[in-house]
């Protein structure tokens, strides 16, 4: 007759206080620098003043959303935002896993290693050098694609001076440097994957292009809707480094996003209160998209964050 006893939270404490030791490290990192700073929030609710600091100065509600709200750039800045997340989305999310069921059908051992290498090494690059790359390519005079345009009859074209064309040089030279990186998950578990399957798929004649739609993409299905949901759940954060080192007043209308317009505010207008609530708009939409897709998934399929 076997005998369940529940050992207490502290004995199992005592006894494995190595573990616990090993994870108060990160615990503290997260609580000092994700929940501390949460503390300033409240500036978004009050009209900071320097000298009075977070408490002394007075509260004002909901005045800076309003604002935000009624303000003309409101409309423009919400639009680029969810234009450019969208667009990344949408055209960046498949090519990392098309990349990673390409590099795993590959037999050539020497080649596959490669193609990771020359996919992966992009992400490493900065992001100062990584814009000043691309800008090289596309300047009007001695870039590489006004050369071809010329070479084939056409006219040089300003690319960065005209808002049309930002989004797309936006999201494709980011699609170059992290496709490698993004695939690696991917490779991951596609890896883990149970040899016999491609046995009994091979011995029924199925085709390559079979076994990776009803083999690999089944299997790795799991992964790809956490990533989606993780990836949905940052829509609206698009990065201000890069935006900032490509805009100009000329590609304004397509470039000015929620960051950047939190930089500028915050940072280099003061209006600290202000660009807190902007931000703090942001965050909350993050987390309501975060909690709907995590739902719909949740429903359609087995796997969810939680």
């Amino acid at each position: 007759m076997l005998i369940n006893v529940r050992k207490s939270p502290l004995r199992q404490i005592q006894r494995n206080w190595q573990l616990y030791l090993i994870m108060l490290a990160p615990m503290l990192v997260i609580f000092i620098f994700s929940y501390g700073p949460m503390f300033g929030i409240q500036i978004a609710f009050k009209e900071f003043r320097a000298r009075d600091g977070i408490w002394g100065s007075p509260w004002i509600g909901f005045i800076h959303f309003q604002n935000f709200f009624k303000s003309y750039q409101f409309r423009r800045i919400l639009t680029n935002t969810l234009g450019i997340s969208i667009y990344e989305l949408i055209a960046g999310f498949p090519i990392p896993i098309i990349l990673a069921v390409l590099i795993n059908e590959s037999v050539h051992g020497k080649f596959k290693k490669g193609v990771q290498l020359i996919t992966f090494a992009p992400h490493f690059i900065s992001t100062v050098v990584m814009t000043n790359m691309v800008l090289m390519f596309i300047s009007v005079y001695g870039g590489l694609v006004n050369n071809i345009i010329v070479n084939f009859g056409g006219t040089r074209v300003d690319f960065i001076a005209k808002p049309e064309y930002f989004k797309s040089i936006y999201v494709w030279s980011g699609i170059w440097q992290n496709m490698g990186y993004n695939s690696v998950i991917y490779i991951a578990a596609l890896s883990a994957i149970d040899p016999s399957l491609y046995e009994a798929a091979t011995i029924d004649g199925a085709s390559k292009f079979q076994k990776i739609l009803h083999i690999d993409l089944p299997c790795i299905a799991p992964t790809i809707i956490i990533l989606l949901i993780l990836n949905c759940g940052r829509i609206m954060n698009v990065g201000y480094e890069k935006i900032l080192l490509m805009q100009n007043n000329l590609n304004m209308p397509a470039s000015d996003v929620i960051s950047t317009y939190v930089y500028r505010l915050g940072l280099e207008q003061a209006q600290y209160s202000f660009s807190a609530a902007v931000g703090l708009f942001n965050s909350v939409i993050n987390t309501v998209l975060l909690v709907i897709v995590n739902q719909i998934a949740r429903r359609v399929s087995e796997t969810s964050l939680w």
